[in-house]
Order: structure tokens, then sequence, then C-alpha cells
């Protein structure tokens, strides 16, 4: 599909940089939000993954943030001293050590991601809800076709 303006390209990338842009700005509202919480960015990101995935290994949350093991480990270490996770001995395969989450890490994204809800929220007050959703039902289709490759 190709977009109906006169020059599609432009289009395209003025979509990819609001898009590029709104993340950016998104990202940064998130990590002063993480400051009230004393957790880094990477640390986040793992108890989200934690929070959505579940109980994982540190090879398969290194995989998911794109870190290596020993790097996964140091920040997992750090965690599980903040008692916001811990390291569990799988029941099948003791060899296996999975990360589970534990709820002051469960209340701390939960938390950040309200807050999180809350600055869009913001944000949106000044649009008609029409445009909340247009803009919902146009951004669900991009990410539902930028899923499917």
């Amino acid at each position: 599909m190709s977009l109906t303006r006169s020059n599609p390209g432009e289009a395209v990338a003025e979509i990819e940089r609001n898009l590029r842009h709104i993340d950016g700005i998104i990202k940064q509202k998130g990590r002063e939000i993480l400051n009230d919480y004393h957790i880094t960015p990477p640390q986040f990101i793992a108890l989200h993954s934690l929070f959505e995935k579940g109980d994982t290994t540190i090879g398969e949350l290194s995989s998911r943030m794109f870190l290596a093991c020993s790097t996964t480990t140091d920040l997992v270490d750090r965690m599980e001293k903040a008692n916001l996770l811990e390291r569990i001995r799988d029941t099948e395969d003791r060899r296996i050590v999975r990360i589970h989450l534990l709820p002051e890490g469960e209340r701390i994204i939960e938390e950040v991601i309200q807050r999180r809800r809350q600055y869009v929220d913001s944000v949106l007050n000044n649009f008609s809800e029409e445009e909340v959703d247009g803009l919902n039902r146009l951004l669900e289709k991009m990410y539902v076709e930028m899923k499917v490759e």
C-alpha cells in the first residue's frame, strides 16, 4: 500500500519521525517517574518483562533485553538485593534457575505504568473523544501490521 500524498516518502518520513519523537518523550517521562522508585531504566525493562511474560531464565531475559548474560546477571543481582525479584530453582530440572517477580517489583511496575498512563491521558486531554478513538484505532492497526512481519 502506498500513501496517497503527493510525496509518499515524505509522509512516511514524517510518521516515522513523529513516532520516534513521541517514543522518546514517553521514555523520558518514564525515566523521570523511575527516579521516584530508585530503579534504573534497564531494571524497569527487566521487571516489566517478568511482569508481562512471567518467570524466566537469565538467558531468556538477556535475549529479550539484547544484553550479555553477564550484564543481565549483574542487573538481577542488584534487583534481588532490593527484594524486587528472586531466583527459584526449577522443580523439574534443578540446573535451571528462573527469575521470579516479587510483590515489591510488581507494585513498582503497576505504579510506574499507571503514572505513565496518567501522563498520556493528560496529553490527550486536548483531543476530542473521536480523535482519541481514531488515534487508538490507527495505532492498533499499525501495531498489528508490524507484528505480522
